[in-house]
């Protein structure tokens, strides 16, 4: 009884320690997320796509794949039609400290510049990675499900 009693009390000891450590790690993602969002809002897409990898993989709302920064930053440049900006609002944020990938949901509104109004929005997950040493975005899936 004792041998079984020993690893659950240095367990339970290192759970706080652990929570913490993702906790910690979910709030630097939600500072970069905060810090795209407002990138986008200023319509400065080089400091926007600073947020992904080189080669990360973007599935627009509509469908598109776009690949790579340099790809993400040409799609907004040449988008047809008023500028917009996005916001992405984290539902959660999930993170794995073995391999320092993060899993990211929640909602996203499309507005027109000069407008607080939302004219599209939807869902969006996307993959982070801190393979780098800061979290990056690696892959992000949008889908419009609403106006």
């Amino acid at each position: 009884m004792k041998i079984l009693v020993a690893p659950i009390i240095i367990l339970l000891l290192l759970l706080p320690e652990i929570s913490f450590g993702q906790n910690k790690e979910i709030s630097k993602i939600l500072s970069q997320r905060e810090a795209s969002n407002q990138a986008l809002r200023a319509f400065d897409e080089v400091l926007n796509a600073s947020f992904s990898t080189e080669d990360a993989l973007i599935t627009t709302g509509a469908g598109t794949l776009i690949s790579g920064k340099k790809e993400l930053i040409k799609y907004i440049q040449e988008s047809i039609g008023p500028r917009m900006y996005w916001i992405r609002t984290p539902d959660e944020v999930l993170v794995n400290p073995k391999t320092m990938l993060a899993w990211e949901t929640g909602t996203w509104k499309g507005y027109v510049e000069g407008s607080d109004e939302a004219v599209v929005g939807g869902k969006y997950s996307a993959q982070w990675t801190k393979a780098s040493g800061t979290w990056l975005i690696q892959s992000q899936l949008f889908v419009t499900l609403e106006n």
